[in-house]
């Protein structure tokens, strides 16, 4: 079937055209495209056309965890969200070490239809970071794994990090590296600082942070690979991400979206839902972080979708579960934090959520262009709608946002996958 948004503004920008997908394909753009017979019609006047978001780096916790979250329920917050494409973290159980999962994360994917789930390989066995996994044979199956992470642990061993370089060089892969120096974070739960200290948290220095940032950026220059920096949290590492790309180190990094929005005042109500890793930070950390989005330091926005059991997150503040949902909020957080107050344009928007992290990981059909012939992969946005989040309504298995009753900016109408309805007006397809 056909579909013709009408009225629509390119990236928001220009006059208003119609955009008429068949085939699965963008098959014509035009101030006054003619409506072939039986074709839906969606009115986008007034609303914005993107490229489908890509994420990479969310958590669906199928297979081992499914009382949290599936690959369902994760693909209906992600469509629900504008993705059209996200990629699945290894931390499961069992772990994304062997062909076996990761095949088994694509296939499931592909049968509930809602995004493309690229599933993520583990760098090493179990997580453990004592030996690599094949990452050839992951690489070369039907889920054509791209990227690699131990997401949740540091590779905080140099001589597996740097083997783990050099042979995902060799196949043409990417190494995505959570930065945490494990023996500086023992008992960590908060940031390190004044509010950590009088709220009696152990604290989590940035120098944690930085110091395998530093490191890694190294390695991946003198083994001539590349490196991807998950959640990047303070100034110190936008210093050093500028510092390695000034170099020619190919480096890039992601921010999740409660990084530009939150910081460690929040943690005042010891909520479980604000503990996170890598920690909330400090205010001047969240402005260094939106400025280095702004001027490409930083490459993009991954969410660190996390969903968790209520049981994992009502309890202690030092025992909650790490991690925060952050599929369906994204968009609206980027928009408060990046365009509302003009560091961004949603040609920009584009840019981080859909075109930098489709390059970085070489999709060849996510984050092109909105031209005619292109993949029909598309995000229409509301700019002007404002919405109340609420856990509890968001499509999650869990509900354990950080962003509970705030009201947030910019509403997605449609997502399209291929030219397939996957996302209407808040509602997944019946």
């Amino acid at each position: 079937m056909s579909l013709l948004i009408e009225g629509v503004l390119l990236y928001g920008e220009g006059e208003p055209v119609d955009v008429l997908v068949d085939d699965g394909q963008i098959a014509e753009i035009g101030a006054d495209v003619t409506v072939p017979e039986g074709a839906e019609v969606v009115d986008g006047a007034g609303k914005v056309l993107l490229p489908g978001f890509v994420d990479l780096h969310t958590h669906l916790r199928e297979p081992g965890r499914e009382y949290a979250e599936d690959i369902e329920t994760g693909s209906a917050a992600a469509a629900l969200g504008g993705y059209t494409a996200v990629f699945a973290m290894a931390n499961t159980d069992p772990v994304a070490d062997s062909v076996v999962v990761t095949d088994h994360v694509w296939h499931r994917g592909q049968q509930v239809g809602l995004v493309d789930v690229h599933p993520v390989g583990a760098v090493t066995v179990g997580l453990k970071g004592k030996q690599l996994t094949e990452m050839g044979l992951m690489a070369a199956g039907v889920g054509k794994v791209r990227m690699f992470s131990d997401d949740g642990i540091c590779v905080d061993d140099p001589l597996i990090m740097r083997r783990a370089l050099e042979y995902a060089s060799g196949i043409g892969v990417l190494i995505a590296q959570h930065a945490e120096e494990p023996r500086l974070t023992v008992g960590a739960v908060a940031h390190e600082g004044s509010n950590a200290a009088r709220l009696g948290l152990t604290g989590w220095p940035r120098s944690a942070e930085e110091s395998i940032v530093a490191r890694d950026a190294i390695l991946a220059r003198d083994a001539g690979a590349r490196v991807h920096i998950c959640h990047a949290s303070t100034a110190g590492t936008v210093e050093l991400l500028r510092w390695a790309k000034e170099q020619g180190i190919s480096i890039t990094a992601e921010v999740t979206p409660h990084h530009l929005l939150l910081d460690d005042g929040v943690l005042e109500s010891y909520d479980g839902r604000n503990r996170v890793t890598p920690p909330l930070r400090e205010t001047s950390d969240a402005i260094a972080l939106r400025q280095a989005l702004a001027d490409g330091v930083i490459d993009c926005v991954a969410t660190d979708h996390a969903p968790h059991a209520d049981h994992e997150k009502a309890c202690e503040f030092a025992v909650a579960r790490p991690g925060m949902l952050g599929l369906q909020t994204a968009l609206s957080v980027v928009v408060e934090t990046m365009v509302r107050p003009g560091l961004m344009t949603w040609r920009d928007v584009a840019r981080v959520m859909s075109e930098a992290p489709a390059a970085i990981v070489g999709l060849p059909d996510q984050g092109r262009p909105l031209e005619v012939g292109e993949p029909a992969n598309l995000v229409l946005v509301d700019p002007d709608a404002s919405w109340t989040v609420a856990g509890a309504d968001l499509a999650s298995r869990s509900d354990n946002t950080p962003f509970e009753a705030m009201t947030l900016p910019a509403t997605v109408i449609l997502t399209t996958l291929r030219g397939t309805v996957t996302a209407r007006d808040g509602r997944s397809p019946a």
